[in-house]
């Protein structure tokens, strides 16, 4: 009869989001939101570069901008970003950051001697986005929904497998043979839950572009993007009977006396992902006079292809006994994802000493896809699931560089919105950052440049089930870039 559960264990794969989660929205949008990692310069200014562009993050922002650039140049940059997450959960408040380091950007522009306009190929390395992420979780859960009552109400293996719980069975009239029916749990809610989140890993670009002046002070170009990269989490749940609801006189399971004087349940699930793929991007750049430029561009879909693997250790412990899971439940899958397109609009107005600059970008996120993995009607809901979620969104970047010529520095301020993409979304849910940073001239050449970024939002997320175990999320993001460029 119990062979039954297998069947049971595989639609637990592919629909639950407590532990062995299948492919869905969420990983979609993970790797269809757009990072705010660029050079020091442009992230100091909002990333309000696409009227802009003239150095080698136009790889990023408008490739147009590569035909800007008169000599041959080299860049290099750092980035270092700190994660704050500030948790309420059931009352309780945990607090919980990560921190990396990482060579955000590498590469080279070569401008092509011509006999009128200009030409420039670009050359190099991006690191496209940061999935540095923590989170930290404590309170005591009163009500009557635990995670292990969420496992068994999948009647998955892990629960049944660690004595938390047993089948039920029914009587067939028709062969008067027991048929397993589901499985149950005597637990019923009244645990201490705590857990912990990290995650690491980014989204990394070589690329090769290139940009033509096809008329007077109107410039086109496009960047060809070969994705490589990786997403790894690493989750830990513990639930605990601290006010001792289940004594030594209960059993929670009846076949088995050692299930008495439940104390714990340790469930550590860990996700490792990796990532490949390609993109595209075409951009225009015009300078409509000395003073004012206009930029559009369009991100053509990121295609990606995941190789997933998936680990759960788990162990329930009595009080005279404890269980482990062994070996451990181990999955490997693979599966595809398509981005939306993003359409990007700036324009930036300079003088002498000062330069003005705004974006705006449309993102469609009910167009992303799962494209391959799962079958065709479980890929088919979950792609119905995107778009009752999502919502079309425009994010809006801001900046200002000021040149204070005689000391060979530069001031810039910026501010970045990027507005939620699900559905009925409140503001608070909108990421916001405040931008700052300075260049300064070292030698005629050589120029460091540095960029600080203040990020703030509200997020939640659920253990399990909807909206039972939820955490309530404060975020704060700080990242500080350091590049360096060395024109010939």
């Amino acid at each position: 009869m119990k062979k039954m559960k297998k069947y049971f264990l595989v639609l637990f794969v592919l629909f639950s989001s407590a532990s062995l989660s299948g492919q869905n929205f969420n990983d979609a949008l993970r790797l269809s939101e757009p990072g705010i990692v660029s050079n020091a310069r442009a992230l100091s200014m909002g990333n309000a570069y696409t009227a802009i562009s003239n150095d080698l993050s136009a790889a990023n922002f408008n490739p147009a901008g590569f035909a800007l650039i008169r000599k041959l140049e080299f860049n290099i940059g750092l980035n270092y970003n700190n994660y704050g997450n500030n948790v309420t959960f059931l009352g309780s408040k945990r607090e919980l950051s990560n921190n990396s380091s990482k060579l955000n950007q590498v590469g080279f522009v070569f401008p092509v001697a011509t006999y009128r306009g200009s030409l420039s190929f670009a050359l190099g390395y991006n690191q496209l986005k940061d999935f540095n992420r923590a989170l930290s979780y404590e309170g005591f859960n009163q009500n009557n929904n635990s995670l292990i009552q969420d496992l068994t109400s999948y009647n998955d293996d892990i629960a049944f497998k660690l004595a938390l719980s047993y089948p039920l069975y029914f009587l067939d009239p028709k062969t008067k043979k027991m048929v397993y029916d589901k499985d149950t749990t005597v637990i019923k809610g009244k645990l201490n839950q705590r857990g912990k989140t990290i995650q690491d890993g980014g989204i990394n670009t070589w690329f090769f572009g290139g940009a033509i002046e096809v008329e007077k002070d109107i410039f086109v170009g496009g960047t060809i993007n070969i994705i490589s990269g990786e997403f790894n989490r690493n989750k830990e749940d513990f639930e605990e009977d601290i006010f001792n609801y289940y004594p030594s006189s209960v059993l929670l399971d009846p076949k088995e006396p050692a299930s008495a004087d439940f104390k714990s349940f340790y469930m550590n699930d860990i996700v490792n992902w990796d990532i490949a793929g390609w993109d595209a991007k075409l951009g225009v750049l015009a300078k409509l006079n000395e003073m004012l430029n206009l930029g559009i561009t369009i991100q053509f879909p990121r295609t990606y292809t995941i190789k997933k693997t998936q680990t759960i250790f788990a162990e329930s412990r009595f009080g005279n006994a404890s269980f482990k899971l062994n070996p451990p439940l181990e999955e490997a899958t693979e599966f595809d994802i398509r981005t939306p397109y993003e359409f990007t609009f700036g324009t930036a107005f300079k003088n002498k000493w000062l330069t003005l600059s705004a974006d705006a970008k449309l993102i469609d996120y009910t167009s992303m896809e799962l494209t391959a993995g799962l079958d065709k009607w479980a890929r088919t809901q979950r792609n119905q699931d995107i778009k009752e979620l999502f919502r079309t969104v425009l994010n809006f970047n801001t900046g200002a560089e000021y040149l204070l010529n005689e000391l060979g520095l530069a001031l810039r301020f910026g501010f970045i919105y990027m507005s939620s993409p699900f559905k009925d979304d409140p503001a608070d849910y909108d990421k916001k950052y405040i931008t700052s940073g300075f260049g300064y001239l070292i030698s005629k050449n050589i120029t460091l440049n540095v960029g600080y970024v203040y990020g703030w939002w509200k997020d939640f997320g659920d253990n399990y089930g909807s909206g039972i175990a939820r955490t309530y999320q404060d975020i704060t993001v700080r990242n500080l870039i350091t590049s360096l460029n060395y024109s010939f």
